[in-house]
């Protein structure tokens, strides 16, 4: 007897094979753009799309912010975020055909202060492990040292920090995505090139490439009249964040930049390195491309019958996969209210850009809008992404809030419940983090980071020796539970943390932290 997953596939494969439709053409683009902004809630967005060598399409929607209500259009900045990450490996292609690096050289050859969480992986951590995802540290680790942005982490802290972590794989085994290791690799382009990670960004790629109107920096944009601000709609309005500073430099996710100019962008990686009016010029080689393109870390393909799927991995700045016998280069982004993907088909000379300034709904809107475009070019049913996604994100979204709801409640039937707040109030240090102090504010028992400012905030009562903690920051969904466990005396004598919401995203890594009660310094 047949499973019943069997007769779904089956039925999906049959349905599938009907009802097929045709490239779609600017006027349901235009509808279907409309639709996915309605159904996310997103604020404003921008749409590229390339073919064959030129830009077939291209439009901005909606409004830069909810305050002014100025019309988004081509030429808005939007943060791209980790699609930089791309950009990132393109200058290292360049400086590795320059002669200057080879990808297998070690870090340590190059940045000797370089640290791992034992010696022979730090000895034989090379360029390349910088860029694939591979380390052996977990998803997002670190990330915390700048997330939420504004505290006063160094390159020297950075460098040093690795030696602390905890590996969760083997090393070069498994794939957890992780962004310090990308800003190394941004120091690594500062050695050997002799000039900052933006200085080669905006001198060796932005203006080769005519892309005059992007910025491999916040500060580099003399002029912000022309730039989307980011936005949150977590509370079911959208709120206008301020923009997001990288620190450190901005290789794991510091460009702004347009759908006008990334479509030049995305022109030179479908004519394989190659840019000018006939082509004339070349960024890298084509050799260095397939290394870019080729993967280093694999990643479980995805099962869905609709697109036939074999292989998943991550390349040099790109996820790699095949749809429907064609090979697919995509990368996504996310920074607070700014989401973004970017998507090649090189066998069909096709290029798909999606930029929004909206957070939860812009994930599900670059989404939907990217496949459903991508969908019409591999002569794919029309799948109603934007209809199915809308639900998908909805019901987490209902999931997440009601988690975070009944911690609330908790903390609100246990307000009165008396505790000597005295035993928890101290200093606490993480060997990678630094300090965190726990305070009388007022009346009130507060938490503060001494290196990240902007995590400070209120701690309530939760359970046993559990207290919830609403952050000042809530640019993002990061509220989090601090766990103190206490010493023969009730005097409390470390903190675990860990992310109240389900729904917290990753870079929040409050969980890898290891706060132990110090003398005050």
């Amino acid at each position: 007897m047949k499973s019943k997953q069997a007769v779904i596939i089956a039925l999906f494969l049959i349905v599938s094979n009907f009802n097929l439709f045709a490239q779609l053409t600017n006027e349901q683009v235009d509808s279907l753009v409309n639709k996915a902004m309605e159904t996310f809630k997103v604020a404003g967005s921008a749409v590229a799309i390339v073919k064959d060598g030129k830009i077939i399409y291209e439009k901005g929607f909606g409004v830069k912010s909810k305050k002014t209500n100025e019309p988004v259009n081509e030429h808005t900045n939007f943060a791209i975020a980790s699609n930089s990450k791309a950009f990132t490996t393109a200058a290292l292609a360049m400086l590795v055909e320059e002669g200057k690096i080879k990808w297998t050289d070690k870090v340590v050859d190059h940045i000797p202060e370089f640290t791992m969480y034992n010696p022979y992986v730090q000895q034989n951590f090379n360029i390349q492990d910088l860029l694939t995802h591979r380390s052996g540290l977990g998803l997002g680790m670190g990330d915390l040292m700048f997330f939420p942005d504004g505290s006063d982490f160094t390159i020297d802290h950075l460098l040093s920090s690795f030696q602390y972590f905890k590996p969760v794989s083997a090393f070069r085994t498994k794939w957890d995505y992780d962004n310090l290791l990308y800003l190394v690799a941004g120091e690594l382009i500062a050695r050997k090139s002799g000039m900052t990670w933006e200085e080669f960004i905006k001198t060796r790629i932005f203006e080769p490439l005519k892309m005059d109107n992007s910025y491999a920096a916040l500060d580099d944009m003399l002029s912000k009249s022309n730039l989307a601000s980011p936005h949150n709609g977590d509370s079911g309005t959208l709120k206008v964040l301020p923009d997001f500073k990288e620190m450190i430099n901005g290789a794991a996710g510091g460009i702004y930049s347009n759908v006008d100019d990334i479509c030049n962008w995305m022109l030179l990686q479908l004519n394989k390195g190659k840019y000018g009016e006939n082509l004339e010029h070349h960024l890298f080689t084509e050799e260095s491309q397939r290394e870019m393109w080729k993967i280093h870390t694999t990643i479980d393909a995805s099962q869905n019958p609709r697109y036939n799927s074999h292989f998943a991995g991550y390349g040099l700045g790109w996820f790699l996969t095949d749809k429907k016998g064609n090979m697919e280069v995509s990368h996504t982004g996310g920074l607070p209210g700014m989401l973004s993907k970017t998507l090649l088909i090189p066998d069909i000379n096709l290029g798909i850009v999606v930029l929004t300034n909206t957070e939860p709904g812009g994930g599900g809107f670059f989404y939907a809008v990217s496949s459903t475009i991508e969908d019409s070019y591999l002569g794919l049913d029309d799948f109603k992404w934007t209809d199915k996604l809308g639900k998908v994100l909805n019901d987490r979204a209902e999931k997440g809030d009601e988690v975070s709801k009944k911690v609330w409640e908790t903390v609100e039937a246990n307000k009165n419940v008396k505790i000597d707040e005295t035993k928890f109030i101290g200093t606490y240090k993480d060997i990678w983090f630094g300090n965190m102090e726990v305070f009388k504010k007022g009346n009130q028992l507060w938490i503060k980071s001494h290196h990240s400012p902007k995590l400070n905030g209120a701690m309530y009562f939760y359970n046993a020796n559990t207290f919830a903690i609403k952050w000042e920051y809530q640019d993002m969904n990061c509220d989090a539970f601090a766990m103190f466990s206490l010493d023969e005396n009730g005097i409390a004598q470390s903190i675990k943390m860990k992310g109240i919401s389900p729904n917290i995203d990753f870079s929040f890594d409050f969980h890898d932290l290891d706060l132990q009660r110090i003398e005050k310094e």
